[in-house]
């Protein structure tokens, strides 16, 4: 199986997306692999019409649920991309992954491609958002996912990695109800993620080093270190202002203004909101705060 692809699929309650996001990895996997937390609706059913083998395991977070999936599966593939049930893989991708796959260098364990969101029907092309690089395939042991709780990204463990000029176009089709009751439970898990970053809690030589001048992943890490020492409810201000403004977000009609407030704006104040809570509530003590977060979340 030298330079073939194994998918995996993370799953909750996918049915709007999950025949979608399988029939663009047909042509270019070998193997997919949906691990689904139990879904109340036909994702599994759906999923299984479709060739993809199904595992059930709880879910903790994004990162947990990948890295006990790329050790429990039985993947025979010597790669594995990362896809979100709401994603698809553009054509062109495909056809440049298959054919770089075919002559890539042994030292090459990791493979970088365009994140392209589209919101209410547009491709979100401006403030940042695109193409926004991310490491989706690793090679077979020798890359996971960082252990975090919120933003995490895949890593590899030693290695070069090269970057593919295509679209992994993220495109949820549930409406702004949905999306915002989403966005509340992501809250949560982000402000936690950012006080264990605020307080060295994580161990971070096992994350993306944050680096200016690095890629765009370690470029966005260190942006968030610098965004967490920023003053809370000013930096959501700050945030919206430069992705909207100053980055050309605006350019994206009607549909760039509603996400670019929502996500840039309202998700990061009730992120914000949430870390505010959590510091009142033990007094503004470090070590409460500390203790706290280590008995509830790093069990």
């Amino acid at each position: 199986m030298n330079n073939s692809i194994t998918a995996i699929i993370l799953t909750y309650n996918e049915e709007k997306h999950i025949s979608r996001c399988i029939n663009s990895l047909k042509n270019i996997c070998e193997e997919i692999f949906v691990i689904d937390s139990f879904s109340k609706d036909r994702t599994v059913e759906i999923a299984k019409e479709l060739g993809a083998k199904i595992y059930q395991h709880p879910f903790i977070n994004q990162a947990q649920q990948f890295n006990w999936a790329i050790k429990e599966c039985p993947i025979l593939s010597e790669w594995i991309w990362r896809v979100d049930a709401d994603e698809y893989i553009e054509e062109s991708l495909a056809q440049k992954t298959k054919q770089i796959l075919k002559t890539i260098p042994d030292d090459v364990n990791g493979i970088y491609v365009n994140k392209k969101i589209v919101f209410q029907g547009r491709p979100l092309l401006h403030g940042g958002w695109y193409p926004a690089q991310q490491i989706k395939i690793i090679r077979k042991g020798l890359g996971a996912s960082e252990n975090k709780w919120m933003d995490e990204h895949l890593i590899i463990f030693s290695g070069k990695t090269i970057s593919i000029d295509g679209d992994q176009t993220d495109e949820n089709l549930n409406d702004l109800t949905w999306w915002t009751d989403k966005h509340n439970g992501y809250a949560t898990r982000e402000a936690i993620n950012m006080l264990m970053m605020e307080y060295s809690i994580e161990d971070q030589s096992k994350e993306v080093q944050p680096k200016l001048w690095g890629t765009e992943a370690e470029r966005k890490r260190w942006l968030k270190m610098k965004y967490i020492k920023a003053p809370l409810f000013l930096r959501p201000f700050i945030n919206f202002n430069i992705r909207y403004i100053l980055k050309g977000g605006f350019r994206d009609g009607k549909e760039g203004f509603i996400w670019h407030f929502l996500q840039g704006f309202w998700y990061r104040f009730l992120v914000d909101a949430k870390i505010y809570e959590i510091k009142k509530r033990f007094g503004w003590n470090d070590e409460k705060i500390k203790a706290f977060i280590k008995e509830t979340y790093l069990k």
